[in-house]
């Protein structure tokens, strides 16, 4: 027997935009929340063009185990659950769409090492008849998107199918379509994914969608509920301070801003020890950048050029080759951060003029390091052994061809092979351990 949900409140979260860590995270401790809170049920109004794999499968884990049920609707007119959100779509205990709206193009577009990026949504990945039906490019052999090429794709793909396979049949929706939108990146809109046993109802509003639901039967944690509805309170659960945090700090041009801000300005803290400033804000800055980078796919190659790009200037800072490792760190600096995320999302791609604005970073770095080099390497030594041969000093005391004479203040032995006397100025030949060999100033300017 179903037992009655007939207590708590709806929570109503807003699914806008590509699905990355900050979305994941908002939507993961708000299912969490309306738990312990004793919601009736949690609805995903969504209007999204995909997202990253990690992140989507977060979601579903979420949703798997919810104790509230968890329905997915896609609205308003016009939004659409585009790959990854077609995998979220199937795993919620409720599926549904507004008229004008559309899901599908779930194939992995790309094949990367931090995890596949679900880019697809966009019209061009959508397989349709002439006549906009609603069929999907499955029924015309000529329309069929090309099958994978080598092993990585046939296993990324086969992953990918049998994990929206596992969450149709888990649901009891329609399973060969589900392979289909992978494979095919097939599409439907609302009316064809009802009729088609995709999505469980329709509705044009959230209160028409809310009146649908009731008495509607869903299965959570292994026990039927049968949900009440009809006078439910909806509350709308807003992102806060930390969503819209890490939601900064994920996009990839800041977070790679963020990092090079803390390497630049560890650099300067080194080459100028006590300065405070550039060290506290970079390393703080550094952290955040490398939290944020964590969150994300990266492709390891991006990786290592940029660590060799900053091996580079670093080492230019330190050991200056007059611009030859600054100029070779900032390029490889620049084409790192090009292909740093592994993704052919937009919303998780750096920006061309923030892989300008590095290399030109780069290169200003490299012009101010190289001027001081030339300075360093030019100027008079102003310590060391090398720093006393020449300098002048006077005769404190003088006896035979020995005695002690004041060089920069200080007191030292001294011979010569000239006589001098007690106030004398003399100039510094050599030195042999504590003991320099000197002659009359005098001798040395004829």
């Amino acid at each position: 027997m179903a037992q009655d949900n007939r207590t708590g409140s709806a929570f109503v979260l807003d699914v806008d935009g590509a699905i990355g860590p900050a979305m994941a995270d908002f939507i993961v401790r708000s299912i969490e929340g309306a738990g312990k809170s004793g919601a009736q049920l949690v609805i995903l109004r969504m209007d999204t063009p995909g997202g990253l794999d990690t992140s989507m499968r977060e979601i579903i884990r979420a949703i798997l185990a919810s104790p509230v049920p968890v329905v997915t609707y896609v609205a308003p007119s016009g939004a659409r659950a585009a790959s990854a959100g077609t995998y979220i779509l199937y795993a919620s205990h409720v599926a549904a769409m507004a008229p004008g709206t559309n899901l599908g193009a779930a194939t992995p577009v790309q094949i990367g090492g931090g995890g596949l990026p679900f880019g697809g949504g966009d019209d061009d990945k959508k397989d349709k008849k002439p006549g906009g039906d609603g069929q999907d490019a499955q029924d015309d052999p000529e329309t069929a998107s090309p099958q994978p090429g080598n092993a990585s794709e046939r296993k990324a793909i086969n992953d990918a199918v049998a994990y929206i396979r596992s969450l149709a049949e888990m649901r009891g929706r329609n399973a060969d379509w589900a392979e289909d939108s992978v494979r095919l990146a097939a599409s439907l809109s609302a009316e064809a994914a009802l009729d088609r046993g995709v999505i469980d109802l329709t509705a044009a509003n959230l209160q028409k969608l809310l009146a649908q639901l009731d008495g509607r039967i869903v299965n959570v944690a292994g026990q039927e509920v049968r949900l009440a509805t009809g006078a439910i309170a909806i509350e709308r659960i807003e992102p806060d301070w930390r969503t819209e945090l890490l939601a900064v700090i994920t996009n990839p041009n800041i977070a790679l801003i963020l990092m090079m801000i803390g390497i630049y300005g560890l650099i300067f803290e080194f080459l100028n020890p006590g300065a405070l400033y550039p060290g506290t804000i970079g390393a703080i800055c550094l952290l955040l950048g490398l939290y944020a980078l964590a969150a994300l796919p990266l492709d390891y190659t991006g990786i290592g050029l940029m660590l060799l790009g900053l091996v580079l200037i670093v080492a230019e800072a330190f050991t200056p080759t007059f611009g030859i490792l600054g100029i070779g760190g900032t390029i490889a600096l620049a084409l790192g951060a090009a292909i740093l995320i592994d993704t052919e999302q937009p919303a998780f791609q750096v920006s061309w003029p923030v892989i300008g604005a590095i290399a030109l970073m780069g290169l200003a770095f490299t012009l101010f390091v190289v001027p001081l080099a030339v300075g360093a390497h030019r100027r008079k030594v102003v310590s060391g052994r090398e720093q006393m041969i020449g300098s002048t000093g006077e005769v404190s005391e003088w006896r035979g061809n020995r005695g002690y004479i004041l060089v920069h203040g200080e007191r030292w032995k001294a011979v010569s092979k000239a006589p001098l006397r007690k106030g004398q100025t003399v100039r510094v030949l050599s030195l042999d351990g504590l003991t320099l060999e000197v002659e009359p100033a005098a001798d040395v300017n004829q």
